[in-house]
């Protein structure tokens, strides 16, 4: 990985290195913004659309609903024990099974939902400094084009352009 990145003290002049790169003709999915801390009042904050995590999760959760349901209420009919008119597939005992179960679901679609959109383990190394940490901004590009890096070293010359090669 190839990768040009400045660092800003000040959030201000981070979101004129995002909008300098834009004009200079990077693509959105090349610039990269690291910080330690949420901007939330700025534009590059909010580059990222929302995920489909909440939804994933409710599957995740109905499955495993389904799943307890089916696991209670079949092992009881599988071993029918008569229990004085009583039905044999008795639900108050089965919403114990069938929570965790719905728990379970949905923590497991969680986490791997988690994985697959950090998208860990990476075999990239990602874009990162130590500075960053310690209250820094990093506003990069991964695997600038060729056509615009000189563009791009221009817009990091003030932050103190750095270089990262691997």
């Amino acid at each position: 990985m190839r990768a040009l990145y400045g660092l800003y003290s000040h959030p201000d002049s981070a979101q004129r290195a995002v909008d300098a790169l834009r004009v200079a003709g990077v693509p959105d999915r090349q610039i990269v913004v690291i910080s330690s801390e949420p901007f939330e009042e700025y534009e590059f904050s909010h580059r990222d659309k929302a995920t489909w995590l909440y939804k994933i999760a409710c599957l995740g959760g109905a499955t495993g609903l389904a799943a307890g349901y089916w696991l209670t209420s079949t092992t009881q009919q599988a071993w029918p024990l008569a229990t004085g008119g009583m039905p044999i597939v008795a639900m108050w005992p089965n919403l114990i099974v069938m929570f965790e179960l719905t728990m379970l679901g949905g923590m497991l679609a969680t986490a791997v939902t988690l994985f697959v959109t950090a998208k860990l383990p990476s075999p990239k190394p990602a874009l990162y400094d130590p500075e960053v940490s310690d209250g820094k901004i990093l506003v990069g590009v991964e695997e600038p084009p060729g056509s615009v890096i000189d563009a791009v070293k221009q817009v990091f010359e003030g932050a103190g352009l750095r270089e990262k090669k691997k």
